[in-house]
């Protein structure tokens, strides 16, 4: 066995890293955190539109995730992505139509809440977050490219699909769930500023105009800092307000993670070969912030 082979990572470890099963904790947060303000406000709990919810969340994240790599294989900008669905495969056709699947898989699950509840507005806001969700690496918009992904995922996962989950179970729109989407919808989009780090030479090389490219990685590494830390000022400040319930400040007990991510980052961010870990960092950080928030609204409730 040579050296190089030795230190080859091996399929399995590529399939995993191109499944990504941390990432589907952004599709679950959301409900978790609509559902849970809900039962605080109204007490009211649907375990099968729950259930329904989250599957088909899995299953739309599971599309764009899909689809995103058939879409980036078209624009070179995955050349040296070992853990491309469409490198491991090599059949962009064949990842194309099981994100499709994977799409009216999740869409079916809606549209079932949607006859449940007698009417279309969960769908409608899912199908939104389903355009946009395009919109991001999906021709010929690709605004992912010119550094707006992340005021998609701030839009699709934070107030969109908090407000759709929180609907789905009292059957009305809430301020109080709009101010926790502000809040997921920050951590979620930290996650997709973090996977820019490692990869500047790659975007510049496809045209992709990331906010680290635009930025440079020490000043991301800075800007990164001060929205991870607005995530806990806005608790402490929402606290004394009325905004959040008091027992939300559970969330704090997830700073030792944004801590974490905060400071490999800004020891690292002009290293690649280093830096390359931190989307999963604030995985961690999007995980624990969001159960420690839900854990909150259920004590208020």
């Amino acid at each position: 066995m040579t050296t190089s082979n030795f230190l080859e990572p091996s399929k399995k470890k590529l399939w995993l890293a191109a499944i990504k099963p941390p990432m589907y904790s952004v599709a679950i947060i959301p409900i978790l955190i609509g559902t849970a303000i809900a039962y605080q406000e109204t007490g009211k709990f649907n375990p099968a539109i729950f259930w329904t919810f989250i599957l088909s969340a899995i299953a739309i994240l599971a599309w764009e995730n899909l689809s995103n790599d058939v879409f980036d294989s078209e624009t070179g900008i995955d050349k040296n992505k070992a853990h491309s669905v469409v490198n491991l495969t090599g059949n962009k056709t064949l990842v194309f139509w099981i994100s499709i699947l994977f799409l009216v898989s999740g869409i079916s699950g809606i549209l079932a809440i949607g006859y449940w509840q007698g009417d279309g507005i969960v769908l409608g806001l899912v199908s939104l977050c389903c355009a946009l969700g395009y919109t991001y690496q999906g021709p010929p918009f690709r605004l992912g490219y010119r550094g707006l992904g992340e005021i998609i995922c701030f839009l699709t996962f934070g107030p969109m699909a908090i407000e759709a989950a929180y609907y789905s179970q009292a059957g009305t729109f809430s301020l109080p769930s709009l101010a926790a989407s502000v809040l997921i919808g920050i951590t979620t989009s930290i996650i997709l500023f973090c996977s820019h780090f490692h990869q500047v030479e790659d975007d510049i090389a496809a045209g992709k105009k990331s906010p680290i490219v635009r930025l440079g990685t020490a000043l991301g590494s800075r800007v990164l800092a001060r929205v991870t830390f607005l995530v806990y000022l806005l608790v402490a400040i929402g606290i004394p307000a009325g905004i959040y319930p008091m027992a939300t400040a559970l969330i704090f007990l997830s700073f030792p993670f944004a801590w974490q991510l905060v400071r490999h980052v800004g020891r690292n961010h002009d290293r690649p070969d280093l830096v390359s870990n931190c989307k999963f960092l604030a995985v961690n950080l999007h995980f624990f912030s969001g159960i420690f928030l839900v854990a909150g609204y259920l004590l208020s409730a």
